[in-house]
């Protein structure tokens, strides 16, 4: 099928809109020359399919499980593998796979994949119907040539048959029509003559070159009452037949002269239509221009209007502005303000209060301790150098003397 049976909107005719139900159909004859009765819907425990299933939304839960179940088993019979999707899957999952599975066998996928969703409508009809086109292609399957029935001669003879059998009863019937008067009127008087004319009617519908000339030897009284005893049977009742294409010729013609008719008879009633809808249209427009002509000052007084309003919108939205930026600067100031009036309070109680004075002794005093401490911690660091030194001397000379030898001893003694 393609991309065939998809439509481009309203683009290609009225019929476009229905067009998903004729290929709905299609698909169920080509899922049934699958036999998905057997392998699809008795195998899973699925109902049998109507023929616009796909077409109509009833159920998208149920149709959309059953559209990817249907999508898997055809993608598995044209020779791929897929896993048989389960109701509780993720459909986006699921139909990413649909649709990967029908572009590796040829198929264009231009719509999005949310249409499929809905387990509805002309885009799964369309998966659907590609899948199935490549099944039926993997399992080499073709269309036979169309077997006609042997009937057909049979019932050409036959129909020939009856139109002369019909012909012949219609003889008699209008020899007996123009007959009739002259019989009722003469009593046993029948026109031998005429009657001899329609037996070489019927001869010569039987034998193009008769060998003699018949002869009627019946009494007119026993054909008279004859008559009258098979007149009734005389009358042809032709049984009408739906297939016979003359029928349906009439049919035609009468659904045309039909057609003509009402056409004729709307096209009255729409012109009548549509001279009331001008007129009516033309005094609208009468009307129109007589209410702007009155109106034409009011409307230009209501065009100053509207312009002194937007000058005054201007000016408001200007001046707005300018009281925007003065209360910002105004906040600023009085924050300002609020500082310099904290720190004037604290200097006046600062300056009122005795509590800096003692602070200020209580400092002192600390100071003081601090630095009793620090002269007591110099001093004892004083002495502890002042010992280390001295121990350092007397550690060098006695050094000193261990060393001297007698010959440095008179030497030092000399100098």
């Amino acid at each position: 099928m393609g991309d065939d049976t998809r439509g481009e909107g309203g683009d290609s005719g009225p019929g476009q809109v229905h067009k998903q139900f004729v290929v709905m159909e299609d698909l169920l004859d080509k899922l049934k020359l699958l036999n998905y009765e057997e392998g699809f819907l008795r195998n899973l425990g699925f109902k049998p399919l109507s023929r616009h299933y796909f077409a109509i939304a009833t159920n998208p839960g149920e149709q959309f499980f059953i559209f990817t179940s249907l999508c898997a088993w055809l993608v598995n019979l044209s020779g791929r593998q897929m896993e048989q999707p389960q109701e509780y899957d993720d459909p986006n999952a699921t139909i990413s796979s649909i649709l990967d599975e029908l572009r590796q066998l040829g198929g264009t996928v231009d719509f999005p994949p949310s249409k499929l969703k809905q387990g509805c409508g002309e885009h799964c009809i369309y998966v659907l119907d590609k899948l199935s086109d490549e099944t039926l292609k993997h399992i080499n399957f073709k269309w036979s040539r169309p077997q006609y029935p042997q009937e057909e001669a049979d019932e050409e003879e036959t129909a020939v048959d009856e139109e002369e059998e019909l012909t012949l009863d219609k003889l008699e019937q209008d020899f007996v029509e123009e007959h009739e008067d002259d019989i009722e009127e003469e009593g046993s008087f029948l026109d031998l003559a005429g009657l001899q004319n329609l037996q070489a009617a019927t001869a010569n519908m039987e034998s193009s070159k008769p060998e003699n000339i018949m002869e009627s030897t019946t009494n007119a009284d026993e054909w008279k009452l004859e008559v009258e005893r098979v007149m009734p049977s005389l009358k042809v009742h032709i049984r009408t037949d739906n297939k016979d294409w003359r029928t349906h010729v009439d049919q035609m013609h009468q659904h045309r002269d039909g057609i003509d008719n009402a056409l004729s008879q709307t096209q009255g009633h729409l012109g009548k239509l549509h001279d009331e809808i001008t007129k009516t249209l033309e005094k609208i427009g009468s009307r129109e221009k007589y209410i702007n002509n009155q109106l034409e000052h009011l409307l230009q007084e209501f065009r100053a209007m509207q312009d002194s309003l937007a000058e005054a919108k201007e000016q408001y939205r200007q001046a707005s502005g300018g009281v925007t930026e003065r209360t910002k600067i105004l906040a600023e100031i009085s924050e300002e303000l609020d500082k310099i009036k904290a720190e004037m309070e604290e200097k006046g109680s600062s300056m009122t209060d005795g509590s800096p004075l003692v602070k200020i002794k209580q400092a002192l005093q600390r100071l003081k301790n601090e630095i009793l401490q620090m002269d007591i911690r110099i001093g004892t660091v004083e002495h502890t150098l002042l010992a280390g030194k001295l121990k350092d001397k007397s550690n060098l000379q006695k050094d000193m003397n261990k060393t001297l030898t007698t010959s440095q001893y008179d030497d030092y003694k000399q100098y």
